[in-house]
């Protein structure tokens, strides 16, 4: 595979009843918290009300955050650190002065370096936030794990790229430090629901499960040094495969994926630097269970926005909050509780909890939900999936990780 190096409804009733909650979940949101709707799309905007329980620290201990990345999304400062009571934000970097200037102030910052090459040398912190651009997130976190930084990184793991997954596991094992990616649709509330299902029996081994992530681009959204002009719609699968992969902690095996031409510019492969055609990939994936996961990537349909899953099992059922199945006593599926000081935030109220899972598991010497091998889980099984549709639906093996 040619790798981009760079610096840096479901029928109408199942999907048209999740589209209905997400829509819904979007209006409790407060419109001047919310970042532009055409860069995330509606449901990167939205959130939902904050768990009922009380917070409860673990420590009173705080871990020094170097946050680097504040592009169009401005995802540096979207995730809470600064107001988490666990976290000094100690450093900030971004690649052009007048941004990193704002992530500081945003972020209560007064230390700043005008590169992640820099800040990772900086040995007073203890973790860094990477929120650079898609393809270099491998490289960025790969650096600051081999200067003993714990490593929290904004999705995709790896950009289109096998043995950067390769590189990344090894960078994490050698390092002795946490890795978690920041998939958002992990603290949706129904996929958190779904997880903690799976976890009491509720659904049996899963025979089958969707995920979809839909976000319309018929102009390509701004991005550095145009990463995202043309981009392959697997290789930004993670939104979607959250939907088996954080609810079962379990991969794919193998997949065979197919694409349809799309008729947008910039998804011309003459057009994009990844001679990518399509703007919507549809693929299939044997999982390790042995069932199936059907995985659905479209920046080229308008209509509805978002991302949206269910899933079916030996035990039971799940859409949206809805759980029908043999388990009658069904556990808490209510999310942690925050800080007062920490917003749930956007992507469907996830921003918060990522971040609190993140320092919490450093400060418990745990993994985190999302470490490396479910990170690479969520991410590796779209770039085999791309390379299927572009053999016109062969069936593919996906590496497995442990």
């Amino acid at each position: 595979m040619n790798r981009f190096a760079s610096r840096r409804s479901f029928l109408q009733i199942g999907f048209g009843s999740l589209g209905l909650l997400a829509l819904g979940r979007g209006t409790v949101a407060r419109a001047e918290e919310q970042p532009d709707e055409k860069i995330l799309g509606r449901s990167g905007v939205a959130t939902t009300e904050r768990p009922k329980g009380a917070w409860q620290p673990v420590s009173d201990r705080k871990i020094r955050v170097g946050i680097v990345g504040y592009g169009v999304c401005k995802f540096g400062a979207a995730f809470g650190y600064q107001d988490h009571p666990n976290v000094t934000v100690a450093a900030v970097s971004d690649l052009i002065p007048e941004r990193c200037a704002e992530l500081a102030k945003v972020c209560r910052c007064e230390k700043t370096y005008p590169s992640l090459e820099e800040l990772v040398k900086d040995d007073t912190l203890e973790a860094v936030f990477i929120a650079t651009d898609a393809p270099s997130h491998a490289e960025h976190s790969i650096l600051a794990l081999r200067h003993g930084k714990h490593v929290g990184c904004c999705v995709p793991a790896v950009f289109g790229s096998l043995e950067d997954a390769e590189r990344l596991l090894e960078a994490v094992k050698q390092s002795g430090r946490k890795y978690m990616l920041f998939e958002t649709s992990a603290f949706h509330e129904d996929c958190y629901a779904m997880r903690k299902i799976y976890q009491a029996g509720g659904f049996g081994k899963l025979v089958y499960s969707e995920g979809e992530y839909y976000h319309y681009m018929p102009t390509p959204i701004p991005s550095f040094r145009d990463w995202r002009v043309g981009l392959p719609p697997q290789w930004y699968p993670t939104h979607a495969t959250a939907y088996y992969v954080c609810v079962s902690d379990k991969g794919f095996r193998e997949v065979t994926c197919q694409g349809m031409p799309s008729i947008i510019e910039h998804l011309q492969p003459a057009n994009n630097r990844y001679h990518n055609p399509f703007g919507t990939e549809v693929a299939m994936f044997r999982t390790e269970e042995g069932g199936t996961a059907r995985i659905v990537m479209s920046w080229d349909t308008p209509g509805w926005e978002g991302e949206v899953g269910r899933v079916r099992g030996r035990q039971g059922s799940m859409v949206g909050m809805n759980y029908q199945g043999l388990l009658k006593n069904l556990p808490d599926l209510s999310r942690p509780p925050l800080p007062p000081s920490v917003k749930t935030g956007g992507h469907g109220g996830s921003h918060g909890f990522l971040t609190n899972e993140f320092i919490t598991a450093i400060l418990e010497n745990r993994e985190p939900m999302i470490g490396i091998i479910p990170a690479l889980n969520l991410t590796v099984g779209g770039i085999v999936a791309h390379q299927s549709a572009m053999k016109n639906g062969e069936t593919l093996k996906i590496p497995q990780y442990a």
